[in-house]
C-alpha cells in the first residue's frame, strides 16, 4: 500500500531532496528516459529529473496526434527556458492506427498505453540504450485504477504488471505519493513558471479520453477545437478543471433552415481540490449561453451543446 503524502504536510525541499537522490541513485551512471506530456505532473517529473540526471536525462514529447492545439510547440519552448531541451517524437499514425475501429473506452485505453509504452517509448528505449523511464504517475492515479472505476494508462506494478518484463525497461514514478495538490506545491518549489504548477489536470489518454466512440483524427480535431474555445472561456473561474466533450450519437438540429444531422458537445466544469470528489461549477448562464454559440459557430458540424451537471461521485471527471 502507498502511504500517502497530504499536500499540508508536505515539506517541499525535502521532498525534492529526497526524490532526486532516489532517481539519481536508481539511474546511477546511466542514462533516463523522460515522458513529458506538459501536464502538471510530467513537468514536475521532468525537473526533479533534469535535477538528478542533468543531460543524463533525454526528455521526450510524444506527438501522438491526441494533444491539445499547438501542445508540442508550447512545451518545447518552456522548458527550454528553463534549461531543458525537448525532443518531440512524432508517432500520430502510430496511435491512430491502434485506435482504428475501437469504440470500448477501456480498449481505448489499453491501445494508448500498449502504443505508448511498447511500441514508441520501447523503441527510444532500446535505441538509447536507458534503463528506466521517469513519468508522473500520482495517487489518485493508482486508486482509480486499482478501484476498478477506470484503467490509468500509467499504473502497472498496482495490477501485478512489472514493465521490466513487459516493455524492456523499469519505471520510476516520484510523485507516486502525491495528490494533484501537493504535486502544484512541488511545481512551484522547483521554479515551474505559474501558468504551468497551476494548469488544469488533462488525462494520460489525451483528447482520446473525451470522444466517447472511436477516436479518429476528425472527431479529435472536432473536441480539440472545442477545448480551444472551453479552455479560453473558463480559465478564469479558478475551476480544478474544464474540458469539452464530443458524443458519440447523432443530433437533430437546423442550419440556414435546413436540418443538419451534427454532432453533440458536452461541456464539463468542476470544482474540487484533489480530483477525490468534485461538483460542478455554477456557472453563469451567460457564460454557457456564449460557449454554446461560440461552439455551434467555430466548430463545424457541431450543432447542440450540452453542461454537465452531476457530481464526482457518480460521475467522473473525464466522460471515458
Amino acid at each position: 500500500m502507498i502511504k500517502e503524502l497530504k499536500a499540508d504536510k508536505l515539506d517541499t525541499r525535502a521532498f525534492i531532496k529526497t526524490e532526486v537522490a532516489r532517481i539519481a541513485e536508481a539511474v546511477g551512471g546511466g542514462m533516463a528516459i523522460n515522458a513529458l506530456s506538459g501536464g502538471v505532473d510530467s513537468s514536475v517529473v521532468t525537473l526533479l529529473g533534469h535535477r538528478a540526471l542533468g543531460k543524463r536525462l533525454r526528455t521526450v514529447f510524444v506527438e501522438n496526434g491526441l494533444m491539445r492545439e499547438g501542445e508540442a510547440g508550447r512545451v518545447r519552448s518552456m522548458f527550454a527556458k528553463l534549461g531543458v531541451k525537448v525532443e518531440v517524437v512524432d508517432a500520430r499514425d502510430e496511435f491512430f492506427e491502434a485506435l482504428k475501429g475501437v469504440t470500448d473506452p477501456e480498449e481505448k485505453r489499453e491501445a494508448i498505453t500498449q502504443t505508448f509504452y511498447r511500441h514508441v517509448f520501447g523503441r527510444i528505449v532500446r535505441e538509447s540504450g536507458a534503463r528506466f523511464l521517469l513519468q508522473g504517475t500520482i495517487l489518485t492515479d493508482v486508486d482509480e485504477t486499482v478501484a476498478g472505476i477506470k484503467r490509468q494508462h500509467n499504473v502497472f506494478e498496482q495490477l501485478g504488471i512489472d514493465p521490466r518484463e513487459a516493455f524492456g525497461y523499469g519505471i520510476l514514478e516520484p510523485l507516486i505519493q502525491l495528490r494533484k495538490d501537493g504535486v502544484r506545491k512541488v511545481g512551484k518549489a522547483l521554479g515551474l513558471p505559474v501558468e504551468s504548477f497551476k494548469r488544469i489536470p488533462f488525462p494520460g489518454p489525451a483528447l482520446a479520453a473525451r470522444v466517447i466512440g472511436e477516436a479518429t483524427r476528425e472527431r479529435i480535431e472536432t473536441v480539440r477545437q472545442a477545448t480551444v474555445i472551453v479552455e479560453k472561456a473558463l480559465c478564469r473561474t479558478k475551476a480544478f478543471q474544464y474540458m469539452a466533450i464530443l458524443h458519440e450519437d447523432r443530433v437533430t438540429g437546423m442550419r440556414d433552415n435546413k436540418r443538419e444531422f451534427g454532432q453533440q458537445i458536452e461541456i464539463r466544469c468542476w470544482d474540487s481540490l484533489d480530483a477525490r470528489k468534485a461538483k460542478p461549477t455554477r456557472l453563469p448562464f451567460a457564460v454557457l449561453e456564449k460557449l454554446a454559440n461560440d461552439i455551434t459557430r467555430k466548430v463545424p458540424g457541431v450543432v447542440s451543446v450540452t453542461y454537465n451537471i452531476a457530481t464526482k461521485p457518480p460521475s467522473t471527471m473525464e466522460a471515458v
